[in-house]
C-alpha cells in the first residue's frame, strides 16, 4: 500500500532520483543474504524500508514471523546498509508507544509496546539505531490507502453489507493518507533528515469518529454504534491513546493536511479507480 504510492510520489516530486523497487519477489526480509545480495546489487544512495508484516492480531499470533519480518528483516537491511556506506530510512509505528499517555507522544519519549506488533518494530528500531551511522525513522500511524486493505476501505464494504455498523471508540489516533507519507518521506531523505520523525495527517480522532466521517463523505446514512475495544474481543491489545506529536515533522518545515482533507482525496482515488 505505501510502496506503489511511494514509488508513484517520488517520481512526480523528484523526476531525476532512480528508484529500485524491490518486493519480496527481490528479496525476503527473512533471508539475510537475499537482503545482502539485494541492497550490494543496488549500491543505493538510501534504502527505504516500509515493507512489514503489520497483521497487528496475525503478529500476536505469530510472534515468530513478526520478529522475523520486522525485527531481523531492519536489523539485515541495516547491516547490509551500513557496508555500502547508504543511509537507511525505517517505516515504524504508533504502536511503540503503550497508549497510556493523554498528550501526543515526542520522538524522545520512550517504547513501551503493548503487544507483539509493536514490539517487533521496536526491536526493529533499536537494531537500526545500534549498526547503522546515518539513519532516520518515520513513525506513522492509522494508514489508509487505495493500493491495500484500509479502515476506509472495510467501512465502506461493511456498509453495502449491513445497515448498521459498530466500531470502537476507545482508541484514539491520527489516520494517515499513504500518499502524503510517501511525500513527507521523499522530502526527508532529501533534506537528509537523522533521528525519529513523527509523521501523520493533522488532527486526531477514535476509530468511530473515523467511521462516521467516511461514511458522511461518502453520502450514506448507515448508523454507527460506538463500542469499547473489550466489546471488540480482537487477540491483540491496542493503545487507546496513540496519538504522535507533529514537532519533530514541523521542525522540517513539512505540515501535513487535516486527515479529513486526506480522506476526501482518498475517496475520489479510490472512486476512479475502481
Amino acid at each position: 500500500m505505501l510502496g506503489t504510492d511511494l514509488l508513484e510520489e517520488w517520481k512526480n516530486a523528484e523526476p531525476g532520483d532512480e528508484l529500485i523497487p524491490a518486493g519480496s519477489a527481490e528479496a525476503d526480509l527473512r533471508d539475510t543474504s537475499q537482503v545482502e545480495r539485494l541492497v550490494q546489487k543496488a549500491r543505493a544512495n538510501w534504502v527505504i524500508i516500509c515493507a512489514a508484516y503489520t497483521d497487528v492480531d496475525g503478529c500476536e499470533q505469530n510472534p515468530d514471523l513478526a520478529f522475523a519480518v520486522n525485527a531481523k528483516g531492519a536489523e539485515s537491511v541495516a547491516r547490509s546498509a551500513e557496508e555500502i556506506r547508504a543511509r537507511v530510512f525505517l517505516v515504524s509505528t504508533d504502536y511503540v508507544f503503550d497508549g497510556q499517555g493523554t498528550r501526543p507522544y515526542e520522538t524522545t519519549d520512550p517504547a513501551a509496546p503493548i503487544n507483539v506488533y509493536g514490539a517487533s518494530k521496536a526491536a526493529g528500531e533499536e537494531a537500526l539505531r545500534k549498526i547503522s551511522s546515518a539513519w532516520c525513522i518515520g513513525r506513522t500511524s492509522w494508514l489508509f490507502g487505495v493500493h491495500g486493505p484500509s479502515f476506509p476501505d472495510k467501512i465502506l464494504k461493511a456498509a453495502e453489507a449491513r445497515p448498521e455498523l459498530s466500531v470502537v471508540n476507545d482508541q484514539v489516533g491520527s489516520p494517515t493518507y499513504t500518499r502524503d507519507l510517501a511525500h513527507a518521506i521523499c522530502y526527508l531523505v532529501h533534506k537528509d533528515a537523522r533521528g525519529f520523525v513523527h509523521i501523520n495527517n493533522d488532527g486526531v480522532c477514535s476509530w468511530f469518529d473515523f467511521a462516521k466521517e467516511i461514511l458522511a463523505q461518502s453520502g450514506l446514512s448507515n448508523p454507527v454504534h460506538p463500542i469499547t475495544t473489550d466489546q471488540s474481543a480482537r487477540p491483540a491489545r491496542r493503545p487507546n491513546y496513540s496519538v504522535l506529536s507533529p514537532a519533530s515533522l514541523h521542525a522540517y518545515g513539512v505540515h501535513l493536511r487535516p486527515w479529513q482533507q486526506a480522506l476526501n482525496a482518498f475517496l475520489k482515488e479510490r472512486a476512479s479507480s475502481h
